[in-house]
């Protein structure tokens, strides 16, 4: 888990600075979005970098119905915190706690018949009936059951079980594999596939709480595949799962991150000084340096050496060679900002900062990358932890 630190009395090196009222707000324009349907917060891989247990607590209370986990640890780690609810987890391997999961009522997911045997004997240890949720790979090509005989023998095996009182089958689903490209051919043909592979389950007597298909870009582009429970991971954290359909304004969302350093040092060189491993930065002229504390051991991209954009003293600038392990450099352009000064890595934009989406198309990969990717050494300050109203 992240470090959670209250509003610092002191300078901090770096800070992620998490504001749950955004996050609340995301989460009630998520469920506008989709008003026949249940929302999942998905707070995997700790909140996707924003601290789960804070993240959970506030989508809670803006509504979220369902939490979602990758794996069974994080779930777990939800129901110690005190979490409560319905929390569905779905990366499982051979020899899992699914006890301790069925013993926490924790929602399972089950693709083939391996999983369905251990969390079938887990119930009989646990003498409690545990929460399956049957996933179908409609042509994700990942997790999940294939379309025909294995689904019709997963199926068919889960209602003896069911019939045995060891488990409830809880929820049928899937996960799109191009939902992020409204239009793109696999998404009517994912649809289809699902909607047959739920009948034949509850054509066989399958009676599922939850049918569930929407990741975050479906949930904002194709009111088609709501069904009963929508799924919203990155949105949740105010970033566009498709930037190229549309901003995070463009859908009512805002940005939960900001990212922020302290320069640590500001000095005067000559033109033609080196900057950084490899010198593939050499200064144009003489100028000022900065010097922000921050690196790749803290989730900053280093495929953004050069291109990274950070904003310091009201303006923009460019990471000045490589990123190294704890820092790197920008040219101030013989600006003279004071040691300490704030270097703001990426935030909403309100300010005129850069975005995760800048630093995603700098260091090219995708905004999830950057803030799931931001190390334990920064410290998650968590804003507005109290709902107003």
């Amino acid at each position: 888990m992240t470090e959670t630190a209250a509003a610092p009395t002191t300078p901090l090196r770096a800070r992620a600075e998490i504001d749950l009222a955004a996050l609340r707000a995301n989460v009630r324009a998520l469920r506008a979005q989709a008003p026949g349907a249940a929302l999942m917060a998905v707070v995997k891989s700790d909140a996707y970098g924003h601290g789960a247990v804070p993240c959970a607590r506030a989508a809670v209370e803006a509504g979220a119905a369902w939490l979602g986990t990758a794996t069974p640890e994080e779930a777990l780690a939800l129901r110690a915190a005190g979490l409560p609810g319905r929390i569905m987890c779905w990366l499982w391997t051979p020899g899992g706690p699914w006890q301790e999961a069925v013993e926490a009522d924790i929602d399972v997911s089950v693709s083939g018949m391996w999983a369905l045997d251990e969390v079938t004997d887990a119930a009989r240890r646990a003498g409690a009936p545990a929460r399956v949720q049957l996933k179908a790979d409609t042509g994700l090509g990942r997790n999940g059951c294939q379309p025909g005989a294995d689904w019709a023998e997963l199926v068919a095996a889960a209602l003896r079980a069911e019939a045995e009182g060891l488990i409830r089958v809880t929820g049928l689903w899937s996960h799109f594999a191009c939902a992020d490209e409204p239009g793109h051919p696999s998404i009517a043909h994912q649809l289809t596939t699902f909607r047959e592979m739920l009948a034949h389950a509850e054509g066989q007597g399958v009676r599922p709480e939850v049918r569930h298909i929407a990741n975050s870009p479906a949930t904002l582009t194709l009111p088609e595949a709501h069904f009963d429970l929508v799924r919203t991971g990155i949105a949740l954290y105010g970033i566009s799962p498709s930037p190229e359909v549309g901003t995070p304004a463009d859908f009512g969302l805002r940005p939960v991150m900001t990212l922020s350093a302290s320069v640590a040092l500001v000095k005067h060189v000559p033109g033609g000084h080196g900057v950084s491993y490899g010198h593939h930065y050499i200064t144009p002229g003489e100028t000022t340096l900065g010097l922000v504390p921050v690196g790749y051991a803290d989730g900053i991209p280093r495929h953004a050496s050069g291109s990274g954009p950070v904003l310091v003293g009201g303006k923009w600038r460019t990471v000045a060679g490589r990123v190294a392990m704890d820092q790197f450099v920008v040219d101030l352009g013989g600006d003279e900002p004071a040691v300490g000064t704030e270097a703001v890595l990426f935030g909403p934009g309100d300010r005129g900062e850069p975005t995760a989406e800048d630093w995603a198309q700098a260091a090219g990969t995708i905004a999830y990358e950057i803030v799931t990717r931001i190390g334990t050494r920064v410290p998650r300050v968590y804003v507005n932890e109290e709902q107003s109203g």
